[in-house]
């Protein structure tokens, strides 16, 4: 008996696969445990147009991420931190630091999504930004020494 798995079940398929199983194991607990649906004709459509309609909507959301991709590795993110007189920071540049410089450029992330090297001193460093999925952009971090009050 053909069905479509609406939960991902172990041993058997993901969400949205339709796989052949033995009629009692559809009938008597996948069915009725809400796993699956039996695959009619009417079932099949109705998915392959869901399908359809799914993909178009991920390959809009990877367009709109690829645009945000261009638009960090095209502009450094500055992070202003204190630093000892001989050049060291006080503490660690953090990933936190970092989406908040990309939020002040307008750009609003995550911080779980940032990921930045070690850098406890100033200069330029290369990090990370999960934008979405697989969409991956390199950003330029450039740290500066806070201007001291005297």
């Amino acid at each position: 008996m053909k069905i479509i798995l609406k939960k991902d079940v172990q041993n058997l398929g993901e969400a949205g696969e339709v796989v052949e199983v033995k009629n009692g194991y559809a009938l008597n607990y996948l069915v009725p445990q809400g796993y699956a649906s039996v695959a009619t004709k009417g079932a099949l459509k109705q998915h392959e147009e869901t399908i359809r309609q799914r993909a178009h909507k991920e390959a809009k959301l990877v367009a709109d991420a690829e645009a945000v991709k261009k638009n960090i590795e095209a502009m450094p993110v500055k992070v202003t931190v204190k630093v000892s007189e001989n050049g060291k920071l006080y503490g660690a540049v953090t990933a936190a630091m970092v989406a908040d410089a990309l939020a002040a450029l307008g750009v609003e992330t995550d911080k779980k999504n940032v990921t930045v090297p070690e850098i406890k001193e100033t200069g330029e460093f290369e990090g990370k930004v999960k934008v979405y999925k697989a969409v991956v952009a390199d950003v330029k971090i450039i740290v500066e020494a806070e201007a001291q009050a005297e």
